[in-house]
């Protein structure tokens, strides 16, 4: 589970309590939205930052380099084009999450391997929640992969 410039501390913090219920490594790609000890991110998470696997990167570049080659970038997107449900996921797919604000950058989306969607069917709906899209794209691919 990768997010790429998440914002909102309690979204993180919901995330990671997922990453940690299923024994999923997070991987935040700074510039972050907030500070990583901010109480709102911790109040999320409870107490299981014990024991999560949480990597660090100081930029898209430097999680490119430290991950090169370790597995596809399946970038999750309101505009993908593949509906979730519909990709298959590998063991070593590695599940981008964009910003709340601004979604995957650009450059990022141009990097992933594939671009798949949530649907939904409210028009007035602009995007889920960060979190929701985030536990939604991890169980699926753990239901694929039998987990």
């Amino acid at each position: 589970m990768v997010l790429v410039h998440p914002q909102i501390p309690p979204n993180t913090g919901n995330i990671a309590r997922t990453c940690a219920a299923t024994d999923t490594p997070l991987h935040l790609v700074a510039p972050l939205g907030f500070d990583i000890s901010d109480k709102a991110l911790k109040r999320a998470g409870l107490d299981y930052w014990p024991y999560m696997d949480i990597h660090h990167y100081e930029s898209v570049n430097d999680f490119q380099k430290r991950t090169k080659n370790s597995g596809r970038w399946i970038g999750f997107s309101k505009t993908g084009t593949v509906k979730y449900t519909d990709f298959t996921f590998k063991e070593n797919d590695w599940l981008l999450f964009g910003s709340e604000l601004y979604g995957l950058p650009d450059d990022i989306r141009n990097q992933c391997s594939s671009l798949v969607y949530i649907p939904m069917t409210g028009k007035h709906v602009r995007s889920l929640n960060l979190a929701s899209s985030a536990a939604v794209g991890l169980y699926e691919a753990r239901r694929q992969l039998g987990e």
